[in-house]
């Protein structure tokens, strides 16, 4: 049984919210850890059991560290892949955690770290991820930024937040995306990492929202440019998940009451999101899904 199929997983995840769906109020320093969260996200460390579904693949996850990242490349180890991560050189701490889980699973772990702000950085990444898994399958584009501003609205939106999230977001999805396609063929795919903010945007983050719907729109565009080298794209659309984000970008208030309105009634756990990672990367079983956005939101609508 693989992990998402598990209902020991969304038992998990419940308990781990209060009564009314609330999170302990906290606050981290960006980028943000997974340690000192409380509590410690489920990244299915103890859970996932594999069945092969990615045996021999290659796959690169950006902010690969942490939350759902972390979670994805727990999974795509435990299934089978050798897995490169990257991310910010001050998040090395958790990047070695996840490397231990890697190895654990008998699988090849590539440490990449590296700013994606920086165009430069975006090739050097693309190239050492390829040359220490020895190729590449998979891309997922997952790392971001976002900044929930305390005076909501565009008068409280500043250039240096509007910067940081669009180089994040948008600028380094593009030019990691342009270094690794060359090493792509058919059979392979790339997996951007969305929002349900594309779809609901908050007032407080307008810059995140925006570069997020951009985001579903490089999904459908490149899904037709690649489609016929037979390179699938998709992304997954994610709602409110216990990630390090959330305590080093929202204040203690806000953190504390992240989830409890979605359908379900609590914030997601990483883990919970690894299964629509699986399932996309997966060559049998998504072979013919392409340009679609996948949402796993506890019932927010991506449509």
């Amino acid at each position: 049984m693989t992990q998402h199929e598990d209902p020991q997983v969304a038992r998990h995840a419940q308990s781990m919210a209060g009564q009314d769906g609330t999170m302990p109020a906290q606050q981290q320093e960006p980028p943000g850890l997974t340690a000192p969260m409380d509590p410690v996200p489920d990244h299915g460390e103890s859970s996932w059991v594999g069945r092969g579904r990615l045996e021999g693949l290659k796959a690169l996850i950006t902010g690969g560290d942490s939350g759902i990242g972390r979670a994805v490349a727990i999974a795509f180890a435990r299934e089978g892949a050798d897995v490169a991560i990257n991310y910010l050189p001050e998040e090395e701490e958790d990047a070695q955690d996840v490397v231990g889980w890697i190895d654990k699973a008998g699988r090849t772990a590539v440490t990449v770290p590296g700013d994606l702000r920086d165009e430069q950085e975006c090739g050097r990444i693309a190239e050492e991820a390829v040359a220490g898994l020895g190729g590449l399958n998979i891309l997922v584009n997952n790392a971001g930024y976002h900044w929930a501003r305390g005076e909501p609205g565009i008068e409280g939106l500043r250039t240096e937040d509007l910067d940081r999230a669009v180089r994040t977001n948008l600028y380094g999805t593009l030019w990691l995306t342009r270094a690794c396609v060359p090493h792509l063929s058919h059979g392979d795919c790339i997996i951007n990492t969305t929002s349900v903010q594309a779809y609901q945007p908050s007032e407080t983050m307008i810059d995140y929202a925006a570069t997020k719907a951009a985001l579903n729109n490089v999904t459908a565009n490149l899904a037709g440019e690649l489609g016929p080298k037979g390179i699938r794209v998709n992304a997954v659309a994610p709602g409110p998940v216990w990630t390090p984000l959330q305590p080093a970008t929202k204040t203690p208030e806000a953190v504390s009451h992240m989830g409890a309105d979605t359908p379900l009634g609590r914030i997601g756990q990483p883990a919970e999101l690894a299964g629509a990672y699986v399932f996309l990367a997966n060559p049998a079983e998504a072979s013919y899904v392409s340009g679609t956005v996948l949402g796993v939101t506890g019932g927010l609508p991506v449509f």
